[in-house]
């Protein structure tokens, strides 16, 4: 082409040039070629070693045509005055970061309006509702004295009082005092609990701490693995993994096992002080649909919330 173009404008290209060219383009196209066998046949093999099923890397690196660059989902209660998020998707079954595609995120779960108090209120409520009073002050029934009169009624020159679990006594019982162990639980309006799911979700896109993973499955479990993993792509000192399921994959178990600032967790277990105590939240595809799901249900329900009870709390939570 450069060749067609300089003759077509009168300038004369030695045929040496030509030649070069010719050879550096013939070369180039012949090393593609290579790579791409080179990584077509590693990527076989790594899928004839194990019977699982491949993961979408395996797809990329098999056919990376086959990979959408754009993975266009289709949003339930869509919200026609603000468009989708998006966030890059990665995969764990490298350390270096490789971008699969982009996911589209629904914008009244990942982008919402931050809400200070919504966390606050959730915090809050989780912080008490494990919590039990323990305190106690005897009442006159608690107290093992005597019930004798303590003197007689009249000709004393004192105050008529009767025995010594009198309220006026110092060593006497408290009228009014705590009746302990009494637990703190309250249970969070629903409202109350979707938005601030929303909200810590809003937090984490917002700070690019969100990140999608096309699966938690990882090629070794050793633990120096997941560290180096950890610190290439800067995510902190801190991360939680969530998937759709409670049944992790066994590699990244061990792998995690040795980290306590690493924790793996289910989709039914997810919570806001969680996501606000780790700086770095990990979610798999299939979490993030289920989570979407979920907070859309409770979001656009017209269902009156019924008052929490403990005899019904299975039933109605």
């Amino acid at each position: 082409m450069f060749s067609q173009a300089c003759r077509k404008i009168g300038i004369k290209v030695s045929p040496h040039v030509e030649f070069k060219r010719c050879l550096l383009r013939s070369s180039l196209c012949h090393q593609k070629i290579e790579s791409n066998a080179k990584s077509t046949e590693h990527s076989y093999s790594n899928a004839d070693q194990g019977d699982s099923e491949p993961t979408l890397y395996d797809k990329f690196l098999q056919n990376p045509q086959s990979v959408p660059l754009i993975t266009s989902r289709k949003l339930e209660y869509p919200n026609k005055y603000r468009a989708p998020r998006q966030a890059w998707l990665e995969t764990l079954s490298t350390v270096e970061d490789h971008k699969l595609g982009m996911v589209d995120l629904h914008p009244d779960v990942f982008a919402v309006h931050p809400r200070l108090d919504i966390l606050y209120h959730n915090l809050r409520w989780q912080e008490f509702y494990k919590k039990i009073d323990y305190n106690w002050t005897p009442g006159r029934g608690d107290l093992d004295v005597t019930t004798r009169k303590q003197m007689p009624q009249k000709g004393t020159g004192r105050a008529r009082n009767r025995n010594r679990d009198s309220i006026m006594f110092r060593t006497g019982a408290k009228p009014l005092g705590p009746r302990g162990p009494k637990a703190l639980f309250y249970m969070l309006p629903k409202r109350y609990r979707v938005q601030g799911l929303c909200t810590a979700l809003s937090f984490k896109y917002a700070q690019n701490n969100l990140h999608i993973v096309d699966s938690l499955e990882i090629p070794e479990d050793d633990p120096q693995y997941i560290q180096d993993l950890i610190d290439t792509r800067f995510w902190g000192f801190s991360a939680l993994f969530v998937d759709d399921t409670d049944y992790m994959p066994e590699n990244t178990s061990l792998a995690l096992a040795e980290f306590p600032q690493y924790n793996l967790c289910p989709v039914y277990g997810l919570n806001v002080r969680d996501m606000l105590k780790h700086e770095t939240l990990i979610l798999t595809l299939a979490a993030v649909e289920k989570i979407k799901q979920k907070l859309l249900f409770h979001s656009h329900r017209n269902r009156r919330d019924t008052k929490f009870t403990m005899d019904k709390r299975y039933d109605q939570y």
